[in-house]
């Protein structure tokens, strides 16, 4: 569903740069716009092996 959302996204500024002739920075926020969404999966893979050596090694023996 999120793929959708950004491809609908995409589309609507693409037709603003369309009218505005920004083309250039239609191109560079799309670029912008993936380079945050590849950091935003790298640090949620990150927070979920985090939280998965957190559950593995339960309260640390202090129990």
């Amino acid at each position: 569903m999120r793929t959708f959302q950004y491809t609908i996204y995409a589309a609507v500024l693409g037709v603003i740069a369309w009218f505005t002739q920004e083309f250039v920075t239609f191109v560079l926020l799309g670029f912008i716009l993936i380079a945050l969404n590849n950091i935003l999966a790298v640090l949620n893979k990150i927070h979920d092996k985090l939280g998965q050596r957190g559950r593995d090694e339960g309260d640390g023996g202090n129990g």
